[in-house]
């Protein structure tokens, strides 16, 4: 048999047992603030249906979809067919006899896939929090992944804009728990609707919402190339542009939007949608009004949200919006939602760049006993397993050996504390507790060590 190079995918990544454990400090911190708030736990699988996906993110969002390949062709030996069949598949589009299904690019189109399907069993409003991996063919660089998890909650069966003010909540309650100083930004997809009637048409909505979501990546001289491109006029251009230099405090923000758009109906809700959600949270000077947050997917159609951390260099750490007619997508309509998303990946970056992470969630074991023989220790494993009950993580040295290489152990895997069992304590019913950080020892009975709390 060949020898394989020992790889990974692109974009794909191993974790160990240190980044382990500061991922599920994140992830539990999340699921804390999710069930304080009501939501339920929700798994969908890895792989959707094709068509399930495609069409619902966009040109851009297409193009980044690993679809998987069927397991046969109808007609693997003409090879001009499966030629073809590549080639359509590379280009973004798909093709029955090669393409049926694809993993999921995000959690929110399967969430709503579940709702269409079991919307007659769920009881309305329903709340469900996920927290699983989603993959994308982009191209791999800091805070981006090719697989990654995310985390989302979402209220479907609900207009009442009660579910924006909560999920300002959630995002700052969780990161304040998380010790990361973010800036929540705010837009409204309707405010962006109304752009496009200014500019001519709702036709234009895509083009505009597209280009505009690049705008922190490549510039707005590039997002006007880009709008010309997709056939906008140099006026249309211009009154993006205007809209787009819009700045100041919030106040100044929305007064500037009203003078641009006008009295359009959908700028006029838009932007008191805004207001209502900038009063709910008055006192909080993270939430800063955005109007060049596009979130650059199609089924937006309210509130947008985007947060991002203040202290470092990196993309947005989560977002979301209100979608008032997802389900609809999948022959259910009238269920309105709204839901935000965390990006775990880049959390876990942001903390583990500003060393946020607490010094105990690098702690599995919190006991090591030392072997130092066969009499030894069969009481060292008795009375580790008393520990155990009390959900007290202990290990005992698989062989007896020098107290060196017994001490190199529980430093390198991080183990606060050991117990030494020897021979005059096995005589007296006693054992040896030592701090490894300070160092400190004492003597104390057996039964004493399991009455303590570590």
């Amino acid at each position: 048999m060949a020898k394989v190079t020992a790889s990974i995918p692109q974009g794909t990544r191993d974790f160990g047992a240190e980044t382990v454990r500061k991922r599920n400090y994140i992830f539990n911190t999340i699921r804390q603030v999710f069930e304080v708030y009501g939501f339920q736990p929700l798994e969908t699988p890895a792989m959707e249906n094709l068509e399930t996906l495609q069409g619902k993110y966009g040109e851009e969002g297409d193009k980044l979809m690993f679809k998987i390949l069927n397991n046969g062709l109808s007609d693997p030996k003409n090879i001009d067919s499966v030629r073809r069949a590549f080639e359509s598949v590379l280009t973004g589009k798909s093709d029955k006899d090669l393409t049926m299904r694809a993993l999921k690019y995000d959690l929110t189109i399967p969430f709503a896939r579940y709702v269409a399907m079991n919307h007659n069993q769920l009881t309305l409003p329903y709340k469900r929090y996920q927290m699983q991996p989603v993959w994308r063919a982009d191209r791999p660089q800091k805070g981006r992944y090719r697989e990654f998890y995310q985390c989302d909650a979402d209220v479907v069966g609900s207009r009442s804009l009660i579910n924006e003010i909560e999920f300002i909540h959630i995002y700052l309650t969780v990161f304040e728990k998380l010790g990361v100083n973010v800036e929540l930004k705010i837009n409204n997809r309707k405010i962006l609707t109304a752009l496009s009637e200014l500019c001519g048409g709702s036709a234009f909505l895509t083009a505009i919402t597209v280009a505009i979501d690049k705008l922190d990546k490549i510039g707005i001289e590039k997002v006007k190339e880009e709008l010309t491109a997709r056939n906008l006029s140099d006026e249309q251009v211009s009154t993006i542009e205007k809209y787009l230099s819009i700045s100041g405090t919030n106040a100044e923000k929305i007064t500037q939007a009203k003078d641009l758009l006008g009295s359009i109906p959908a700028a006029t809700q838009g932007l008191e949608e805004i207001a209502y959600l900038l009063e709910a949270h008055s006192a909080n000077d993270k939430i800063q009004v955005d109007f060049t947050l596009a979130r650059g997917l199609n089924y937006y159609t309210g509130t947008i949200f985007e947060i991002k951390a203040n202290d470092v260099q990196m993309g947005s750490i989560g977002g979301g919006g209100r979608y008032d007619d997802l389900t609809g997508l999948f022959g259910v309509p009238n269920i309105p939602g709204v839901g935000i998303s965390f990006g775990v990946d880049r959390i876990y970056d942001v903390m583990e760049e500003l060393k946020l992470f607490p010094e105990d969630v690098h702690t599995g074991t919190k006991i090591l006993f030392f072997n130092l023989g066969e009499n030894e220790s069969r009481s060292a494993f008795a009375l580790m397993q008393m520990l155990r009950k009390k959900n007290i993580a202990a290990e005992l040295f698989h062989e007896k050996a020098k107290f060196d290489k017994q001490f190199t152990y529980a430093e390198k895997k991080n183990i606060p504390y050991v117990v030494i069992i020897g021979e005059s304590e096995l005589k007296t019913e006693t054992c040896l507790l030592k701090d490894i950080k300070t160092g400190e020892q004492k003597s104390l009975s057996m039964s004493a060590l399991t009455e303590m709390v570590f």
